[in-house]
C-alpha cells in the first residue's frame, strides 16, 4: 500500500482567468460630482487601462457610492505596492474613501469550516480544483473526524478540533492558532457550531456562511421535517457574512425552488443540498472576484 511522502499543503485552482496585469480596484465613499472621472483619471496617469466598470450610488448627492473596476497595467505585480501607495494619496484620502486594490490572478487563501455534512466543502473542493474558483483552500477544521479521508483526496489540510460546550473557548482558540496569518476568508460550508463573537472579532478576515433561511420558521436540527409537515411550496438557501447576530448578517446570494407535496423528506433534503452547494459557490466566488460589497447590513453585488 502506497502513502503519501509529504503532509497536504493546500489545494488551489489549477487555472486562472486573469492574468497577473488585470487590476481590481474596489472603492466606497460618499457620493458626489467628480469621483468616476477623479480614479479614471489616477488610473490613465498610471498607463492603465480600464476594462470593465460598475458602479452605484444610494443617492446622487450624499448617499453612498460604490464602484468595481478591471483595469490592465503592465508589470503591475511589481508596481501594486507602489500603485497603492499612491492611490491612497492621491485619491482615498481626500475623498474618505475606504477600497481594495490588489492583482486580479492572486487566488483568495482560504479556510472551510465544517461538521458532518459533506455537499458544500466537497463541492468547493471541486471546483477549485477545476480552476472554477479563485480560491487556494489552504485549510479544512472540522468538529468531527468524519471527512478527513475526504478531504485527504483533494490533498487539503484537515485539521480535527472538537468542541463541546465547556471546550468550545480552548476549540476556537486553537482553531485561531491554525488560521493565523495564512488565511484571507473563512467559509461555513455546513458547520454546525455557532462561532463566538470573540471569534469573529479576533479572526481577522471575512466569514461567509450557508443555511436554509427560506425555512425561517423552520429552526433546529430537522428543518425538512417540518418543512413537509407543513406542505411548503419553496425550498432555498442563502449565503451571508457572518455576524454576531445569529444568521442575520449582509445577504451575498440566495436560491429557492418550487417543490410540490409529492416531494418526501430525503427530496426535500436532496433538493436543500443542490440549493446550498450552488449558493454558496457563487457567494465564494462573488466574494473573491471583489463583486461584494458591504454597505451596513446589506450588500452591493456587481
Amino acid at each position: 500500500m502506497s502513502t503519501l511522502s509529504t503532509a497536504p499543503r493546500a489545494i488551489a485552482a489549477v487555472n486562472a482567468n486573469s492574468g497577473t496585469n488585470i487590476g481590481r480596484l474596489v472603492v466606497s465613499c460618499t457620493d458626489g460630482p467628480g469621483i468616476v472621472s477623479r480614479i479614471s483619471a489616477f488610473l490613465h496617469h498610471q498607463d492603465a487601462n480600464i476594462v470593465q466598470s460598475d458602479q452605484y450610488s444610494t443617492g446622487p448627492r450624499g448617499g453612498q457610492f460604490f464602484l468595481r473596476i478591471e483595469f490592465q497595467l503592465p508589470e503591475l505585480e511589481v508596481r501594486i505596492d507602489e500603485l497603492e501607495r499612491r492611490f491612497a494619496a492621491e485619491v482615498a484620502q481626500p475623498l474618505d474613501a475606504t477600497y481594495r486594490l490588489r492583482v486580479a490572478a492572486a487566488a483568495t487563501r482560504v479556510a472551510v469550516f465544517v461538521s458532518r455534512y459533506d455537499h458544500c466543502l466537497l463541492d468547493l473542493l471541486w471546483r477549485t480544483r477545476r480552476g472554477d474558483l479563485p480560491i487556494t483552500v489552504v485549510q479544512v477544521v472540522s468538529n468531527h473526524p468524519d471527512l478527513a479521508s475526504d478531504v485527504a483526496r483533494f490533498g487539503a489540510p484537515f485539521e480535527h478540533i472538537p468542541v463541546t460546550k465547556k471546550s468550545k473557548p480552548w476549540a476556537e482558540q486553537r482553531q485561531l492558532d491554525v488560521l493565523q496569518g495564512r488565511v484571507d476568508l473563512v467559509v461555513l460550508a455546513r458547520y454546525m457550531q455557532i462561532l463566538s463573537g470573540d471569534f469573529l472579532d479576533r479572526v481577522g478576515v471575512p466569514v461567509i456562511n450557508i443555511h436554509h433561511s427560506f425555512l425561517p420558521a423552520f429552526v433546529g436540527a430537522s428543518p425538512y421535517q417540518q418543512a413537509k409537515a407543513r406542505g411548503v411550496k419553496l425550498i432555498g438557501a442563502t449565503a451571508h457574512y457572518a455576524t454576531e447576530d445569529l444568521d442575520e448578517g449582509p445577504i451575498i446570494e440566495q436560491d429557492v425552488v418550487r417543490v410540490t407535496h409529492k416531494a418526501d423528506i430525503a427530496e426535500l433534503a436532496r433538493l436543500g443540498a443542490e440549493i446550498e452547494r450552488t449558493v454558496l459557490a457563487r457567494a465564494v466566488g462573488w466574494h473573491c472576484e471583489d463583486r461584494v460589497l458591504v454597505n451596513g447590513r446589506t450588500t452591493i453585488v456587481f
